[in-house]
């Protein structure tokens, strides 16, 4: 059980008497207290970011004040805690205060300075707070910079919605193609969270066989079914105190959807086979790559789980909306694998550059850190239908040579590449490039291209 953040001080003494004259002052002074007559297992109570003081009696059995200020210390050195000394234990009082006390009070002392020692108090514990909160977010969005690279308007968006939400206990619907990076968001969501200190418990339900989903994700009891011989902990259950990251959940049959939709709603589980509903609490991050909207329409989503899930929506934009946030990302990726591989970092030549920002990545981030691994590794950077058979060639091609060369190259490279990309005419390329159509046809034959490798048709209307 922990205290209540609403509890503004904790008043500690094994005297019931002066114990309730303390708490009527506190009390009338509009304060919410919480009298108590020993201080064993106090700081168990309290979390680190309580927002309130503790005032404590020195001389009690048990545990006495000195020993609560240094396993309160110990938790927070920067709670205020004020100890209450009868005349005889000043010098305990004024080790007290070399120890870390906020302040002492000698008895018999007024109302009036109590008040005044816990107002001060809390004043300094609210800017103590401040600060950490400052620091936290500080921290946060340069760890978010860290994990979702990229400074596209899109991204920049969707750092600022991630670091809002982190703090609430909404659950999160993230909506992103395959390789998107959708779990990297959930754990975000995670690790930015009140919730940090519990379990993050991953899992795809598109690759849960459908005879087992319920008990993985519900779990069971014995014999609930043929072969259940123990009770099993699901993921849900497992993950309490923390987020549960369910991916693909338009993979899931509709039974199950009717569970999911009374867990998220009532915050209970019931496990196969038994009738204890078991309270949980839990975050539910879900993502999918599909419009959930239109599967519920198609039958193939329940309704009511769509609109439950999607309060909160968090769209990842693909790689190809993101534009040169690719080359940020590419290099990010490209220098970590160097140096895993203990390899020295490779730069990306103009050339490079140009590919990697014309190229469409349909595997988004995951096709593009692969491609960035083979680049540390000083493979060749092949992407898929960035460069025509017998077109551009390899990489290195690019980037050989004088200046006179590698600008060729760079030419010859950019239209193999707008050669590859289209499925339509010559004037369409030519369009692409911004060049008149006599220009392209003699740059073709200057660099030893041909437009028909590539796939397109070239109408005679095309031709000047």
């Amino acid at each position: 059980m922990t205290i209540d953040n609403r509890i503004q001080v904790v008043l500690i003494d094994d005297d019931p008497h002066l114990r309730q004259a303390l708490s009527q002052t506190l009390d009338l002074a509009g304060l919410k207290i919480l009298p108590l007559a020993e201080a064993k297992g106090l700081a168990a109570q309290l979390q680190r970011d309580w927002p309130g003081v503790v005032v404590s009696d020195i001389r009690m059995p048990g545990m006495d004040g000195l020993e609560l200020l240094t396993e309160l210390h110990t938790q927070d050195p920067e709670l205020p805690v004020l100890l209450i000394t009868g005349h005889g234990d000043v010098p305990l009082a004024v080790q007290a205060m070399r120890a870390g006390a906020y302040d002492f009070l000698e008895k018999p002392f007024a109302s009036d300075a109590l008040l005044d020692s816990v107002r001060r108090a809390l004043a300094l514990r609210r800017l103590v707070l401040d600060n950490r909160s400052l620091r936290l977010a500080l921290s946060d969005r340069n760890e978010l910079s860290t994990r979702l690279v990229g400074q596209s308007p899109s991204m920049l968006r969707l750092r600022e919605q991630i670091g809002a939400l982190a703090a609430t206990r909404a659950d999160v619907l993230i909506l992103g193609e395959t390789g998107a990076g959708k779990e990297v968001v959930a754990r975000a969501l995670h690790d930015l969270s009140g919730r940090r200190n519990g379990p993050f418990v991953a899992i795809n339900a598109g690759a849960l066989a459908e005879s087992v989903v319920e008990s993985e994700l519900f779990g069971h009891e014995p014999g609930a079914f043929t072969g259940a011989q123990k009770r099993r902990i699901g993921k849900f259950e497992f993950a309490n105190g923390g987020t549960l990251f369910l991916d693909e959940i338009e993979s899931m049959g509709l039974d199950v959807q009717v569970k999911l939709l009374r867990l998220l709603q009532e915050r209970v589980v019931e496990r196969l086979g038994g009738n204890q509903l078991i309270p949980l609490d839990i975050r539910i991050i879900a993502a999918t790559k599909e419009d959930l909207r239109q599967a519920a329409d198609q039958g193939r989503f329940r309704a009511d789980l769509y609109y439950r899930l999607n309060v909160a929506p968090l769209r990842i934009p693909p790689l190809r909306e993101r534009g040169e946030d690719a080359l940020m990302l590419f290099q990010h990726f490209a220098d970590e694998a160097s140096a895993r591989h203990g390899l020295p970092p490779h730069e990306l030549q103009p050339g490079q550059r140009a590919l990697l920002l014309r190229h469409t990545w349909p595997g988004n981030v995951r096709e593009l850190q692969n491609a960035a691994e083979r680049f540390a590794l000083g493979l060749e950077l092949a992407l898929d239908n960035s460069t025509p058979q017998g077109g551009a060639g390899n990489m290195a091609e690019v980037v050989s040579g004088g200046l006179s060369e590698q600008v060729e190259n760079f030419e010859k490279t950019l239209i193999a590449a707008e050669l590859a990309r289209s499925h339509s005419s010559v004037r369409s390329v030519a369009e692409a490039l911004g060049i008149p159509r006599k220009t392209l046809h003699d740059k073709l034959r200057k660099h030893g291209l041909s437009f028909s490798d590539s796939g397109a048709s070239a109408h005679p209307d095309d031709l000047d």
